[in-house]
């Protein structure tokens, strides 16, 4: 398994992942515009954290995660440099949410109901084998999720072994993992968000999460 990551972001997601993935030993360097606000964060985490631009985070990991909002996510794969993805896996853990406010309580998203933003993406930056994951929980139970019974995290992606890859990272921060297929799967995968984020915005309840029950 990979030890050297680059995360893609600096907000409350980069930040939390970089945590998780120091905390079990990974190499991390956050990718953001402005390292200078990272300097608490990378002394807190310890000399596994690094912190560089976007480009230098890309070039840096085996592995990448893209940690930014949905309508940032082209612009961030842009100042990570094409070069940079060339066979390498990317967690997408991004939302098309739109600037719009939501409706009562629902959220706004940028794509049609037939695409998603991870195809969006996989298909302008091929060389990369995106898998998308941690989209469809709030940050504070990315890592080491503590619930009465362990969550599920739903993965989808176009690459088997990159699937794998990613599948052995989440049992590791504590999630059963439900592979839901390929990039098109997305399309169902990404408005869980919507329905993780409602009861937050309707009761002010945040600590929950999902889980797949099977027979």
């Amino acid at each position: 398994m990979t030890k050297k990551i680059g995360i893609l972001g600096s907000g409350i997601v980069g930040q939390t992942l970089g945590s998780g993935f120091a905390s079990h030993n990974y190499q991390v360097m956050l990718g953001t515009r402005s390292p200078e606000k990272l300097e608490e964060w990378k002394i807190n985490v310890g000399p596994n954290a690094q912190v560089g631009t976007f480009n230098e985070a890309a070039a840096y990991g085996d592995l990448l995660v893209l940690a930014v909002k949905g309508t940032a996510a082209d612009k961030a794969l842009q100042l990570a440099g094409k070069d940079n993805l060339e066979d390498k896996v990317v967690i997408d853990a991004t939302n098309p949410i739109a600037d719009a406010p939501p409706v009562n309580g629902v959220l706004q998203f940028f794509t049609a109901r037939n695409n998603s933003l991870m195809e969006m993406l996989q298909e302008k930056y091929s060389q990369a084998h995106f898998v998308k994951a941690f989209s469809c929980i709030g940050s504070a139970y990315m890592v080491n999720p503590v619930f009465d019974s362990k969550p599920t995290m739903f993965i989808c992606g176009n690459n088997e072994d990159a699937k794998d890859e990613v599948s052995k990272i989440l049992k590791l921060f504590g999630w059963d993992v439900a592979d839901m297929g390929e990039t098109e799967s997305a399309r169902a995968i990404e408005p869980l968000c919507m329905l993780w984020c409602l009861p937050g915005f309707r009761e002010n309840s945040w600590t929950h999460a999902f889980k797949l029950l099977k027979l």
